[in-house]
């Protein structure tokens, strides 16, 4: 397995949707490779933090204000370099 195979099925990975037989590979590759083992790490401390977080309700304006900043960022106009 090379880190590109890894990343490409961390999410089923989280799922716990990896069959058995390629489980053992991802679970080798980690084990061998320390980006890869980063990763994971990262990652699993990531969702970790935002499972155990409270929801919080942003006022109406500053949610609608949001909410048009990052549309605008993810599809608008991307700019030139």
């Amino acid at each position: 397995m090379t880190c590109t195979d890894f990343l490409a099925k961390l999410t089923d990975f989280f799922d716990g949707t990896v069959p058995p037989e390629l489980l053992a590979e991802v679970e080798e590759h980690i084990a061998e490779c320390h980006h890869c083992e980063v990763v994971l790490d990262s990652t699993t401390k990531t969702i970790n933090i935002y499972r155990n977080q409270e929801l919080y309700d942003f006022p109406p304006e500053l949610q609608h204000r949001l909410e048009a900043s990052i549309m605008a960022r993810c599809f608008g106009p991307r700019p030139t370099k």
